[in-house]
Protein backbone atom coordinates (compact mmCIF):
# COMPACT_ATOMS: atom_id res chain seq x y z
CA UNK A 1 0.00 0.00 0.00
CA UNK A 2 1.39 3.41 -0.97
CA UNK A 3 2.13 5.90 1.77
CA UNK A 4 -0.32 8.80 1.88
CA UNK A 5 1.05 12.24 1.17
CA UNK A 6 0.78 14.54 4.17
CA UNK A 7 -0.23 18.01 3.15
CA UNK A 8 -1.26 21.13 4.98
CA UNK A 9 -4.32 23.12 4.06
CA UNK A 10 -5.68 26.49 5.03
CA UNK A 11 -8.57 28.80 4.15
CA UNK A 12 -7.51 31.21 1.41
CA UNK A 13 -7.37 34.91 2.18
CA UNK A 14 -10.49 36.68 1.04
CA UNK A 15 -13.08 34.40 2.61
CA UNK A 16 -14.95 34.74 5.90
CA UNK A 17 -17.56 32.65 7.65
CA UNK A 18 -20.57 34.68 8.74
CA UNK A 19 -23.70 33.68 10.60
CA UNK A 20 -26.62 34.98 8.53
CA UNK A 21 -30.15 34.28 9.73
CA UNK A 22 -28.86 31.35 11.79
CA UNK A 23 -26.84 29.77 8.96
CA UNK A 24 -23.03 29.69 8.62
CA UNK A 25 -22.32 31.12 5.16
CA UNK A 26 -18.94 31.42 3.41
CA UNK A 27 -18.62 35.03 2.26
CA UNK A 28 -16.03 36.29 -0.24
CA UNK A 29 -14.45 39.68 0.39
CA UNK A 30 -12.27 42.01 -1.68
CA UNK A 31 -11.07 40.60 -4.99
CA UNK A 32 -12.63 37.23 -4.20
CA UNK A 33 -16.13 38.65 -4.73
CA UNK A 34 -15.60 38.68 -8.52
CA UNK A 35 -14.15 35.13 -8.54
CA UNK A 36 -16.66 33.38 -6.29
CA UNK A 37 -19.98 32.26 -7.76
CA UNK A 38 -22.51 30.59 -5.55
CA UNK A 39 -23.10 30.00 -1.88
CA UNK A 40 -21.54 27.58 0.60
CA UNK A 41 -23.40 26.89 3.82
CA UNK A 42 -21.54 25.04 6.57
CA UNK A 43 -23.54 23.02 9.07
CA UNK A 44 -22.61 21.41 12.35
CA UNK A 45 -18.98 20.51 12.76
CA UNK A 46 -18.10 22.04 9.37
CA UNK A 47 -18.13 25.51 10.95
CA UNK A 48 -15.76 24.28 13.67
CA UNK A 49 -13.44 22.77 11.05
CA UNK A 50 -13.51 26.14 9.24
CA UNK A 51 -12.18 27.79 12.40
CA UNK A 52 -9.36 25.24 12.60
CA UNK A 53 -8.52 25.84 8.94
CA UNK A 54 -7.74 29.49 9.60
CA UNK A 55 -4.28 28.08 10.33
CA UNK A 56 -2.36 25.36 8.47
CA UNK A 57 -3.73 21.93 9.35
CA UNK A 58 -3.29 18.40 8.10
CA UNK A 59 -6.10 16.03 7.28
CA UNK A 60 -5.08 13.84 10.22
CA UNK A 61 -5.25 16.79 12.64
CA UNK A 62 -8.76 17.61 11.48
CA UNK A 63 -9.83 13.97 11.61
CA UNK A 64 -8.47 13.59 15.16
CA UNK A 65 -10.45 16.68 16.21
CA UNK A 66 -13.68 15.26 14.79
CA UNK A 67 -13.14 11.87 16.42
CA UNK A 68 -12.38 13.50 19.78
CA UNK A 69 -15.49 15.69 19.71
CA UNK A 70 -18.14 13.42 18.21
CA UNK A 71 -19.33 9.85 18.57
CA UNK A 72 -18.73 8.85 14.97
CA UNK A 73 -16.82 5.99 13.37
CA UNK A 74 -13.56 6.84 11.64
CA UNK A 75 -14.71 5.88 8.14
CA UNK A 76 -17.76 8.16 8.30
CA UNK A 77 -15.64 11.00 9.69
CA UNK A 78 -13.06 10.56 6.90
CA UNK A 79 -15.73 10.57 4.20
CA UNK A 80 -17.47 13.65 5.59
CA UNK A 81 -14.17 15.51 6.00
CA UNK A 82 -13.13 14.59 2.43
CA UNK A 83 -16.46 15.91 1.13
CA UNK A 84 -15.97 19.23 2.91
CA UNK A 85 -12.38 19.60 1.70
CA UNK A 86 -13.37 18.79 -1.89
CA UNK A 87 -16.20 21.35 -1.76
CA UNK A 88 -13.94 24.10 -0.43
CA UNK A 89 -11.14 23.30 -2.88
CA UNK A 90 -13.51 23.16 -5.85
CA UNK A 91 -14.68 26.68 -5.00
CA UNK A 92 -11.20 28.13 -4.47
CA UNK A 93 -11.74 28.60 -0.74
CA UNK A 94 -9.10 26.15 0.49
CA UNK A 95 -5.42 25.96 -0.44
CA UNK A 96 -3.01 23.09 0.03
Amino acid sequence: MAEMEIYHMKINDGFLLRKIVGANIVVPIGERIAEFNGTITLRGISAQIWELLKEDRTFDELLAYILSMYDVDEETAKNDLNDMIELLEANGVLER
